[in-house]
């Protein structure tokens, strides 16, 4: 059964910190662009940061760009994101996903493995 889930969410005051992690099992995922959505109440889900494969490319929505950055880890077949400088328009769930396709997609559809989410909150 292929899995993918998200830990490190939490409560945290505008300005801080937080580190995100996703480990998949099930299959290797060494292959699969990972990707970093999150989805706020009454919101669509958008897409955060993206790494490909080899992770030595990355992508980001342009909101987070200068303060979270993705990274990945094949061995322990697990992606993080760091979080940095939080604001209170980062609040929302945040889901790992996994797809095999060419480049970084920010698009939900060419994501086909998605974790339960985790909850960021960040009061001020």
């Amino acid at each position: 059964q292929v899995q993918l889930v998200e830990s490190g969410g939490g409560l945290v005051q505008a300005g801080g910190s937080l580190r995100l992690s996703c480990t998949a099992s099930g299959r290797t995922f060494s292959g699969d662009t990972m990707g970093w959505f999150r989805q706020a109440p009454g919101k669509e889900r958008e897409f955060v940061a993206g790494i490909n494969w080899s992770g030595v490319n990355t992508r980001y929505a342009d909101s987070v760009k200068g303060r979270f950055t993705i990274s990945r880890d094949n061995a322990k077949n697990t992606v993080y994101l760091q979080m940095s400088s939080l604001k209170l328009e980062d609040t929302a769930v945040y889901y790992c996903a996994a797809g095999l396709m060419t480049g970084i997609w920010a698009s939900r559809t060419q994501y086909d493995n998605w974790g339960q989410g985790t909850q960021v909150t960040v009061s001020s």
